[in-house]
């Protein structure tokens, strides 16, 4: 175990607090016109998946489990979870559904994922920052539309919506940042 201040807690680290690890959700520092800052984080135990938010004060110390970070390539999706293989070793680990959580809609087959490993047991995934996905259904460009922002809402081929750029169309191959869900640019291929 490893100490660090509060304010360095990122989503997807795991801490250890009372003695039972947990994986870090959402961490945000808030610094309020008086006071103290502080950081506020949702984590999910490991061990039940029970979800808990705690708030420190950004410099406390707190314990950050050692996690290793391995590539592994996604397989398939079935009834057990997701399955991921670590293409120097071979081997393979099943992802639940909790730990993928709303990740899921980007996964690909084939998709290199980053996957924290803590004594054999994947806590959390990283996808790569940008995914290439198909437009499925666009709104038609209104004309004159100019006062206003020039998105349009969009459906990508996962089932999700975001906003694009008036001249990308149905059938069109665009980069979507995972993190926002957000437009990046038409795909070079």
């Amino acid at each position: 175990m490893v100490k660090v201040i509060a304010s360095s807690v990122r989503k997807g680290n795991v801490l250890e607090v009372d003695g039972k690890l947990y994986v870090v959700l959402t961490a945000e520092n808030f610094h309020p016109g008086k006071g103290t800052p502080v950081t506020q984080v949702n984590m999910r135990r490991i061990v039940d998946g029970v979800k808990v938010s705690e708030r420190w004060r950004t410099t406390e110390q707190v314990e950050r489990a050692f996690v290793e970070d391995v590539n592994f390539q996604f397989l398939y999706e079935d009834g057990e979870g997701f399955h991921f293989m670590n293409p120097e070793s071979y081997d393979q680990v099943v992802v639940d559904v909790e730990t993928m959580g709303d990740q899921k809609a980007y996964l690909q087959e084939g998709m290199t994922c980053i996957l924290s490993m803590h004594e054999g047991i994947a806590l959390a995934i990283e996808l790569p920052r940008h995914v290439t996905l198909e437009i499925v259904e666009t709104e038609p460009v209104v004309k004159g539309q100019t006062a206003s922002s020039s998105y349009k809402p969009a459906i990508l081929s996962n089932g999700l919506r975001t906003l694009v750029p008036p001249h990308i169309d149905a059938g069109t191959r665009v980069v979507i940042a995972t993190e926002d869900n957000s437009y990046v640019e038409r795909a070079k291929n």
